[in-house]
């Protein structure tokens, strides 16, 4: 059995604010004694960047990483030099990433994983052994919100924008039993939202002259990076949420409620050298002669706007799509977003 080392944080979720003591335990489980150099504990806030190729306005061959951003970068000794008992010994540590009056790298940006903007908190401990063995070494993240004195009073004003949904509002081009029908499609959504809560709305299908197959609320995040002189934005599905399934009754108001995911969002930041927005779209698909040959559920067999309807949400890809004469079974809005924290 081999020397084991880990990080057991005092809070099960690991979300702390800056200015708030992150405290634990550094567990170690040993078969024997071990001598050791000193026991140090140190933790690195960066946000990392990130440009991969097929991004919007980047040549497909094109890939760069954008140096991090350092945010915080500090080490300190929790045990001096000495032993270690055999068996599990917890070492108790305290660590306050910003110090009242100290002055900070970077601004505390919170946690986010993305697709090229990745802002991370990784703490790591360190058991120097000397030059004939290896050092012991753990790392866990731990998820940083705001720090209270920063955040919004709630609640928040709701702002909802309305919008309509008809066959002459896309712009990509529609199976031509769906545009001679015609549809009309209305509602209301909340496009300032504190990331405690969801985002609301309601939406009321008026006319649709094919029925309609489903109703789906996508998540999308908006990354631009600035590499040298020019901006390289890219925007990817977050999740979708389901809202209706099968033909809607006509002037029946749906409600629109989307939980949004810890991890995966943050109040929208806009950075000199990066951003991070997002974008909600109500996606509505149409039962055509086309969906009738692939099942839904069948994932082997995607129906063509499937594959491709999140490129719409780039808008220099519909262009392309429209060059190429396809016809699609589904109709869009996309509305911005704005996330914030709130007290």
């Amino acid at each position: 059995m081999s020397t084991k080392i880990a990080l057991k944080f005092s809070r099960s979720n690991r979300i702390y604010r800056p200015s708030e003591p992150v405290e634990g335990k550094i567990v170690i489980k040993s078969p024997s004694s071990i001598s050791h150099y000193g026991i140090r504990l140190s933790v690195n806030g960066s946000v990392n960047l990130q440009v991969r190729g097929g991004s919007a306005g980047v040549i497909e061959t094109f890939y760069g990483v954008v140096k991090p951003i350092t945010i915080v970068n500090k080490s300190i000794e929790v045990k001096p030099s000495g032993k270690i008992g055999s068996g599990t010994t917890e070492v108790p540590f305290t660590m306050v990433l910003k110090q009242n009056g100290e002055k900070s790298l970077e601004r505390f940006y919170e946690t986010f994983h993305g697709t090229d903007v990745s802002i991370q908190y990784l703490f790591t401990v360190d058991i120097a052994r000397g030059y004939l063995y290896k050092s012991l070494s753990a790392t866990m993240e731990v998820i940083v919100e705001s720090d209270k004195a920063d955040l919004l009073e709630r609640p928040v004003s709701p702002e909802m924008a309305i919008f309509y949904i008809t066959q002459d509002t896309q712009r990509h081009p529609l199976l031509p039993e769906i545009k001679s029908g015609g549809f009309r499609v209305t509602g209301r959504m909340s496009t300032l939202c504190s990331l405690l809560d969801p985002i609301s709305g309601e939406l009321t299908v008026e006319t649709s002259a094919v029925p309609i197959s489903s109703i789906d609320i996508h998540l999308l995040r908006v990354e631009s990076i600035l590499m040298g002189e020019k901006i390289v934005t890219e925007t990817s599905l977050i999740q979708t949420t389901q809202i209706a399934d099968g033909d809607v009754c006509r002037n029946l108001t749906l409600p629109i409620y989307v939980i949004l995911p810890r991890l995966l969002t943050c109040p929208s930041v806009f950075a000199g050298p990066f951003s991070i927005e997002f974008k909600v779209s109500i996606v509505i698909s149409f039962q055509s002669e086309l969906s009738k040959l692939h099942k839904k559920s069948d994932p082997r067999t995607p129906r063509l706007w499937v594959s491709i309807s999140l490129n719409f949400i780039v808008e220099e890809t519909y262009l392309f799509a429209s060059k190429l004469s396809f016809k699609f079974q589904l109709a869009m809005e996309t509305l911005p977003l704005e996330l914030v924290r709130t007290r």
